[in-house]
């Protein structure tokens, strides 16, 4: 397939060009700095606040990640209409359900609105890659994905900064919440500056047989990723007492090496193929995960947990491996299906990493993770080697 970006319904200009993919690195800058909030904040809000335990931690996080699953038919459904709008409506749908945290009395409604802000954020999800794919020059996909990437871990890495001064100063973590809502409406405005042109042609769903390695891997990831973000922050805080200035340091050197990294690995991407990327990021991960299982020195988890943070930004492969794989019109959809695949497993493993935690030990939630990388490595070698 060719690598040129989705066809609007008519030709972009190159300020048009420029002038999106502006506002388009906005508006994933201040969701970057709603999402920072809401995962820095996470694993010491549910376990202080909340008072939830592993496996309702594991219940909260599969019901949460239905949402991915849910997303797809969104996606099918608003097929043809224009994607920064969309995206525009998803993230204020994500402000208001994150902002409603600063309010929950209980796990109950901690469930409740994180279905909220979930489904919008997952909605949201595959649009700044088809966007950024749209308003890309030809051949320079992975560049401008990973301008793109970086301009949501400098975002990211802001709203760390503001959260850890807060916390520093005394402040309590809910009203912190507000402001993250406040941040997803502006991310939102934002979106309306993108050229309205570019659309979601073709079909509302994909399916194909040809796609089946970029489903594989999406199903993968997923199964990893979730292993990662609802038990890597839960161990370090329940396991070795780690306060909330802590978790927000770590986020930040994450989001740090982020923001420098991701143009540098999406020019990488673009070099050598996204094969060999894909093979040494899932390589690295099962040392991760190998890590997280046997190491009970507390200094060495805190760097374990920054590296394993830091590497999601090589899976930008999987995006830059559509977009040379899908005609245009079936990027949008064919990206919305990933996510749904990516939250299959997202949906089921945390259930099964929270029954392993208190049925055998949080050990084996990690191990679950290394098969996972693992079986990711077999999948990735069946890729093109171009």
């Amino acid at each position: 397939m060719s690598n040129s970006p989705p066809a609007p319904h008519r030709p972009l200009t190159g300020d048009e060009r420029r002038r999106g993919l502006l506002f388009l690195r906005l508006a994933v800058g201040l969701a970057g700095f709603a999402m920072a909030l809401q995962m820095g904040l996470n694993a010491n809000f549910m376990a202080d606040e909340i008072g939830v335990s592993g496996f309702q931690l594991g219940l909260l996080e599969a019901v949460r990640e239905s949402c991915g699953i849910v997303a797809l038919g969104i996606v099918a459904l608003l097929a043809g209409l224009s994607e920064p709008v969309v995206g525009a409506f998803m993230l204020v749908l994500f402000a208001v359900g994150l902002g409603a945290y600063t309010f929950v009395p209980s796990y109950g409604w901690v469930i409740a609105m994180s279905l909220v802000w979930s489904q919008g954020l997952h909605v949201w999800m595959p649009l700044p890659h088809s966007m950024g794919m749209g308003l890309a020059e030809e051949g320079r996909t992975g560049h401008r994905l990973g301008q793109i990437q970086a301009a949501g871990a400098a975002g990211f890495g802001a709203g760390l900064a503001f959260a850890l001064a807060m916390t520093l100063w005394g402040a309590p973590m809910r009203p912190l919440y507000l402001v993250a809502g406040g941040m997803g409406i502006l991310a939102g405005l934002a979106c309306l500056g993108i050229p309205r042109a570019i659309k979601t042609p073709g079909p509302r769903l994909v399916f194909r047989r040809r796609y089946r390695l970029y489903y594989m891997l999406s199903f993968l990831e997923g199964w990893r990723k979730q292993i990662f973000i609802c038990f890597a922050g839960f161990l370090l805080v329940r396991e070795y007492n780690t306060p909330l200035w802590v978790m927000l340091v770590l986020w930040g050197i994450v989001q740090l090496i982020g923001c420098v990294s991701s143009p540098r690995v999406g020019r990488l991407i673009d070099r050598v193929g996204e094969r060999r990327v894909l093979v040494f990021y899932f390589a690295c991960l099962t040392l991760f995960f190998t890590g997280y299982a046997v190491i009970r020195i507390r200094a060495v988890l805190y760097v374990l947990f920054v590296i394993d943070s830091a590497f999601f930004v090589f899976a930008m492969a999987l995006n830059t491996y559509v977009n040379k794989l899908a005609p245009p019109g079936e990027r949008t959809p064919t990206l919305s299906m990933g996510v749904a695949m990516n939250h299959a497993a997202a949906v089921t493993m945390p259930l099964v990493g929270g029954i392993l935690w208190t049925t055998v030990g949080y050990e084996w939630a990690f191990v679950a993770g290394v098969v996972a990388a693992f079986a990711s490595i077999a999948v990735a070698w069946r890729l093109p080697s171009s």
